[in-house]
């Protein structure tokens, strides 16, 4: 079995943690139990580039339950967990190649290495697997029937594929499932970001100006839980039916320029590039700080941002303070990347409880029915939407009614008016 972790002896922690992690992903375990019955991935291989996580892990030995040969690499090179690496390849067997803090040509080395086993189904989080395939390794295509896509910045990138006619095979946007994001985007996002800036910060953020660039369903959960916590809250964005709903939902709403002078805290979750850009940095006050959780760092114009710095320097786990010629100190989170995953553990278990039961019987789903598929990115079935959404509320104790025959009748029909 080939792997590269940072240390084999970190898996005894690893190991523990993933099973606390195992304890909040009831409906995963749902699934796992009939997987490991059923085989319903026997004989395939699946190449998986995802945060190495303890809630990956789980989702990682669902997969293995149900037949698959299985490997991992990282989707982003500060988001693994060095012992949960470490423990899937001494305790459960799985080819893993991740390690934290990784430079660009260690990643897209192990995202080879991911890809040397030749997989049947892909499972992608930012599309970097697709897109290395697509452009490096496309001789893989022939032996690949189908692939998932976590989030929503992989999803834009294979949507644009498909658009050029260039999708060499056939996707579904797990991210597009309602049980996945609504719940992982709004809830988890939310939640680990402000883990992530407290962690490394340890600032108050009550009476804060907190400034949120974008405001999609990531953008909803950290303004929500930003003003939990006492901040005021301003929106940046560029659609002007969500700039709308966050003014309705009682946000400030301005230009990045306006809100760069008055922010303490920006945060940036759009999946586009240089959202904050250099001549915005200038107008920042002094000890302002920015973090980014949209899935690339490119968000924040770091190339900008080293050209109107004089000197830099590590104050903090992951704090960089950057000096400014015009003579302000403005300080970046996590290198710019993924700060809920940079700087704290990413999403709790049981919003990743529905993401990856997703990906579970998505995989499920195409294994069965990949011939019928064309080269296109498709959303979950609905009715893998609905089981998951009933499955969480079953483990979670709560009965919800259910439609009489009169009710369904009604509802069906056209002619029963008033």
């Amino acid at each position: 079995m080939k792997y590269d972790v940072k240390n084999l002896s970190l898996s005894k922690k690893g190991k523990l943690r993933i099973e606390w992690a195992r304890k909040d992903m009831p409906v995963l375990r749902l699934i796992e139990e009939r997987f490991a019955k059923e085989k319903p991935l026997k004989h395939l291989t699946v190449s998986c580039c995802l945060h190495v996580t303890t809630e990956t892990a789980n989702l990682v030995r669902v997969l293995k339950s149900g037949g698959a040969l299985v490997n991992v690499c990282a989707s982003n090179p500060l988001s693994t967990q060095d012992d949960v690496a470490a423990s899937l390849v001494k305790d459960y067997g799985i080819s893993v190649f991740a390690i934290k803090g990784e430079d660009t040509k260690t990643y897209y080395k192990h995202l080879n290495a991911a890809l040397d086993s030749r997989p049947n189904l892909t499972m992608d989080d930012g599309a970097d697997l697709v897109s290395t395939i697509h452009q490096k390794r496309r001789d893989l295509a022939e032996n690949i029937f189908a692939g998932t896509e976590e989030t929503t910045t992989g999803v834009i990138r294979l949507k644009s594929l498909q658009a050029q006619k260039l999708l060499m095979y056939p996707i579904i946007a797990v991210n597009d499932a309602m049980t996945k994001h609504f719940f992982d985007n709004r809830y988890g996002t939310g939640q680990s970001t402000m883990d992530g800036i407290i962690r490394a910060t340890n600032r108050l953020m009550a009476g804060a100006n907190f400034v949120v660039c974008g405001y999609g369903w990531c953008g909803r959960g950290l303004a929500m839980r930003a003003e939990g916590m006492g901040a005021k809250v301003i929106v940046t964005e560029v659609d002007p039916l969500r700039a709308l709903e966050a003014v309705m939902d009682g946000y400030q709403v301005m230009t990045i320029r306006d809100a760069a002078k008055i922010g303490d805290v920006f945060v940036t979750v759009t999946g586009d590039i240089n959202v904050i850009r250099a001549e915005h940095m200038l107008l920042m006050k002094d000890g302002a700080i920015m973090a980014n959780s949209g899935h690339f760092d490119a968000e924040l114009d770091l190339k900008g941002l080293t050209r109107i710095t004089k000197a830099k320097r590590i104050i903090r786990d992951f704090v960089e303070e950057y000096a400014l010629r015009n003579g302000k100190n403005i300080y970046l989170l996590g290198e710019g990347r993924l700060v809920n995953l940079a700087a704290a553990e990413g999403h709790p278990a049981s919003v990743m409880d529905m993401s990856f039961a997703n990906q579970a019987l998505s995989s499920e789903y195409v294994a069965k029915n990949y011939k019928k598929l064309k080269k296109q990115v498709y959303s979950v079935p609905e009715n893998i939407d609905r089981m998951i959404a009933k499955l969480k509320l079953r483990a979670l104790g709560i009965k919800i009614d259910t439609l009489t025959a009169e009710q369904k009748k009604y509802l069906s029909s056209w002619n029963m008016g008033t």
